[in-house]
């Protein structure tokens, strides 16, 4: 059975696109004039696929697949399992009531994939960029042992738990970065087009500007006539970053340099170590083999230098050690964290340590969060305050030196 996707008009006249699966296109017409729906386009899912790759659609941008998405859509279909409905009927229930057309597709092909004999855990695998390995590694762990509703809920729950988290973090640094764009382009402003205007009238001066205002003028011509430079500089200089931090070398270093930065280091690691303990806990707890977890939880760290700790504490597990005793070597993790963990490895209790942690830890990410963004708010209103101030004050100074002279 294939997949169509289709546009068409509505008993109301209202034009209206979706996805429809079915053996054929005369059959997917079919079904489509049953449901009120005359189709004016249908094409087969990846001939439509190539055919929107090849069309530019702004609008594609605002409809990707988000981890609150996929959480909703995971949570109902382990309701649906947990009411004793069998997978594919939950599957076609689910398909039904989605929205997200890339959701809703991945889902109907996932649904034909188990028809024809396949595991969801497969299926779902064909779909990485909706399903990350995370996701597909729960799934097949709970099919495993059969818990597999167990383990869509508590998948639910913990896409839940990082996108709140993510969105505490977003949400407080967005107001401090958005002011430091705009501080950027207030001062790009007054160099290139308020200062030359205003620095005009010295060029009838018979006087030595003093040394402050002539490099104000130095800057601004700087900024006026050799913006396009300027601009150069900065791709140029972007681009050989984002060449030297894709190296391995130049990654390692960039991420050591970032964790050791005042204020927003401490943070990271809070962030790492929140997700860190969550993500472990889940896959614990859903069944996933201890070294296939911690494998999969080094990878959703984003940062080397913490991957490395994890990948030594993975080494160590193997040879038939502990978690805590490698992640406490690694001088990367916080104390308190290793000891609980430690805690956690002697009494049984390691997910539930874990989860404590992460718990824990999201508190203080909230709580670092508004530090960070209370510290630079107000930096960054002094910041632009003193360069504003000391525009004005090499402005203002010879205008004041030659009212004197001619007093």
């Amino acid at each position: 059975m294939a997949i169509y996707a289709y546009k068409g008009i509505d008993a109301r006249g209202k034009s209206v696109k979706g996805i429809r699966d079915a053996e054929s296109a005369k059959a997917a017409r079919t079904l489509l004039r049953r449901d009120g729906i005359l189709a004016t386009d249908i094409l087969e899912q990846s001939e439509a696929a190539r055919k929107a790759s090849r069309d530019i659609d702004f609008r594609r941008l605002f409809r990707r697949v988000s981890p609150m998405d996929v959480a909703v859509a995971t949570r109902q279909l382990s309701v649906l399992l947990r009411s004793g409905v069998p997978l594919v009927e939950a599957l076609n229930a689910l398909i039904e009531q989605l929205d997200q057309p890339e959701l809703k597709a991945a889902f109907t092909d996932t649904r034909n994939q188990v028809n024809e004999g396949s595991t969801l855990a497969d299926a779902l695998k064909a779909h990485p960029k909706i399903f990350l390995t995370l996701y597909v590694n729960m799934v097949a762990a709970g099919e495993a042992s059969g818990t597999l509703e167990e383990v869509l809920g508590r998948l639910a729950e913990f896409l839940d738990d990082q996108t709140r988290l993510q969105s505490k973090v977003r949400g407080a640094l967005a107001y401090p970065v958005v002011m430091a764009v705009v501080v950027v382009l207030i001062l790009f402003l007054m160099m290139s087009v308020v200062v030359p205007k205003v620095t005009a009238i010295f060029e009838n001066f018979n006087q030595t500007l003093p040394w402050y205002t002539s490099l104000l003028i130095w800057v601004s011509d700087i900024f006026s006539n050799y913006w396009w430079l300027l601009a150069a500089l900065l791709g140029g200089g972007i681009y050989w970053f984002r060449r030297w931090q894709a190296t391995e070398a130049g990654r390692r270093k960039w991420d050591i340099f970032i964790l050791e930065v005042p204020l927003l280091g401490p943070l990271l690691i809070m962030v790492a170590v929140a997700r860190f303990a969550r993500t472990l806990a889940t896959l614990l707890a859903s069944g996933v083999p201890v070294l296939t977890a911690m494998d999969i939880t080094r990878n959703v760290l984003g940062n080397t230098e913490l991957m490395r700790v994890v990948e030594d504490a993975r080494a160590s597990v193997r040879e038939g050690e502990g978690i805590a005793k490698p992640l406490r070597q690694g001088g990367r993790f916080p104390p308190i964290v290793t000891h609980m963990i430690a805690v956690g490895e002697r009494t049984g209790q390691l997910e539930e340590m874990l989860i404590h942690v992460a718990d824990a830890y999201d508190q203080q990410i909230e709580v670092r969060v508004g530090v960070v963004t209370s510290v630079l708010e107000p930096l960054l209103i002094v910041v632009m305050g003193a360069v504003v101030g000391g525009i004005a004050f090499a402005i203002l100074m010879p205008l004041l030196q030659l009212n004197e002279m001619i007093q």
